[in-house]
């Protein structure tokens, strides 16, 4: 029986150095998908190891199904076994040696379930991952993502209360790895399985998640729906990382509400949305991505550009362009390159995708 999944002020601290997890608290409801999302080293998969139970925190509480699984201040350290979780890596973990069938099968040899029960949960496991007709074929015989849908199989195949995913797509090839990017969220959403996500890939967060948590240095940054994330990040580094890889300095001379007039270095002005407490005379940082300037554009502030690069992609243009003494960059769809380099284009940049941070909110470094 899924359950829901309760992580409370969980830190853990190594022998040295900063916290690889600083005190961060979330919750999963029975039957959602959470992605913890961030860069190499942010504490996300030392996150989900603590809730395996496979790293003891030095402190906070970790609820399964409203069961307390491990609290240090309590004394409470359940081993991964008692935990009734499933586990899939980024390596295949197969048994070399068996058949699909053979893996899949295999945790409930050692469960009170009978022959019978058991093929039935096997056969409706592996027609859900699409592995039907290779249930009798030897596991290496697979192909990279065949053989991760059986980890997958062998770990949803007992139903248990909640599923932890480390990178399981991280080692396939970018064709497989979309591909089951895009069934993994429907096997799991037609099992009603609670799972626990671990990527550094927005677009598989994006897909795959009901919520996204974006941490960085060992601190949840912000939990919020895709949307939220992308539309509304939480600071700096949270636009930075989800692709608002552009940005402009300037000051705040004018607030009404949650919009604010900002003078951007050159002198130009800009309307911008405020996501921080701002006051005029403070100076900000606007993060804007790529692919909400509309270039070309004839409507908006009627602001004009200069294309001094592109880079076309098939199925759409790169644009690097000269704004505001600046160098943005614009992404246009479509299998044609309008614009030359060297040519003036009017732009357009709406309010509502320029987000405003205080000056010292930094973008990720490097």
């Amino acid at each position: 029986m899924t359950a829901a999944l309760t992580v409370e002020a969980l830190r853990k601290q190594f022998s040295v150095g900063r916290p690889a997890v600083d005190g961060i608290s979330f919750a999963v409801p029975a039957g959602e998908i959470v992605v913890l999302l961030g860069p190499s080293g942010c504490g996300k998969t030392t996150t989900l190891r603590c809730v395996a139970g496979l790293e003891h925190p030095s402190a906070g509480v970790i609820s399964i199904g409203g069961r307390v699984v491990s609290s240090p201040e309590q004394g409470i350290l359940l081993p991964p076994r008692q935990r009734d979780i499933g586990m899939v890596f980024q390596s295949y973990a197969v048994w070399p040696h068996m058949t699909v069938r053979q893996n899949v099968v295999y945790p409930l040899k050692h469960r009170r379930i009978g022959r019978a029960e058991a093929a039935r949960m096997v056969e409706e496991v592996l027609a859900l991952v699409g592995l039907s007709e290779y249930a009798e074929r030897p596991v290496v015989a697979l192909s990279g993502g065949q053989m991760q849908r059986v980890a997958l199989a062998r770990s949803i195949v007992y139903r248990p209360q909640l599923l932890l995913l480390d990178e399981p797509l991280s080692n396939l090839d970018a064709k497989l790895r979309i591909r089951l990017r895009d069934d993994l969220r429907r096997i799991l959403k037609s099992t009603g399985m609670t799972a626990l996500y671990v990527t550094h890939d927005q677009s598989e967060a994006v897909v795959l998640g009901d919520r996204i948590g974006v941490m960085r240095d060992g601190r949840l940054l912000q939990m919020g729906t895709p949307d939220e994330i992308y539309n509304r990040p939480a600071d700096l580094f949270v636009a930075n990382f989800t692709g608002a890889t552009n940005e402009l300095s300037g000051v705040l001379v004018e607030r009404n509400g949650d919009v604010g007039v900002i003078e951007i270095a050159d002198g130009g002005r800009l309307e911008a949305t405020l996501l921080h407490g701002v006051r005029p005379g403070d100076k900000v940082r606007i993060a804007l991505r790529p692919e909400n300037i509309a270039i070309g554009a004839t409507n908006g502030a009627g602001l004009q550009a200069r294309v001094i690069d592109r880079r076309y992609q098939g199925t759409q243009t790169v644009y690097d362009i000269e704004l505001f003494g600046r160098r943005l960059e614009v992404l246009e769809l479509g299998t044609a390159a309008r614009h030359d380099i060297g040519s003036a284009t009017p732009v357009s940049l709406p309010r509502d995708c320029l987000w405003a941070y205080r000056e010292q909110e930094r973008a990720i470094d490097g």
